[in-house]
């Protein structure tokens, strides 16, 4: 008994199957000659592309210096990984420059880490700290 349920779902899915196949029609035969899309876009495609969604430059030299000690100001725990700090920043820049609601928000959920948990008003001043350099995007 059970053998036979076993082949009469294994029929019915071979049979589902052979449904789902193409038929001969030469319209569904075309081959696709662009070649597939990279997954991970470049680097230089990201910085084209960063202006248009909000995203100002990685910063370097005095600018980072800045925006890192203005995170510090708030908490030195926002800075304990400064490559993220930056990161964090430069993220919650296209929130900010793309109109996002709740940013209070977002940045407390951007900038917490297992290390510390952002409070809403350390978010409210990360949001402050920010402004001038939002404005490079």
């Amino acid at each position: 008994m059970k053998r036979t349920i076993t082949v009469a779902v294994l029929l019915a899915a071979l049979a589902t199957l052979t449904a789902c196949t193409s038929s001969d029609d030469s319209s569904d035969s075309r081959t696709n000659t662009r070649p597939p899309a990279s997954s991970t876009p470049t680097k230089e495609a990201t910085e084209e592309a960063a202006p248009s969604v909000g995203l100002p430059p990685e910063p370097t030299g005095k600018v980072r210096d800045g925006l890192l000690a203005a995170l510090f100001d708030i908490n030195p725990a926002l800075t304990t990984d400064e490559d993220g700090a930056v990161d964090n920043a430069r993220n919650q820049c296209m929130a900010i420059n793309g109109g996002a609601q709740e940013l209070d928000r977002t940045a407390q959920q951007r900038f917490s880490s297992g290390e510390h948990a952002v409070t809403a008003a350390e978010a409210k001043q990360i949001n402050i700290a920010l402004a001038d350099f939002c404005k490079t995007a």
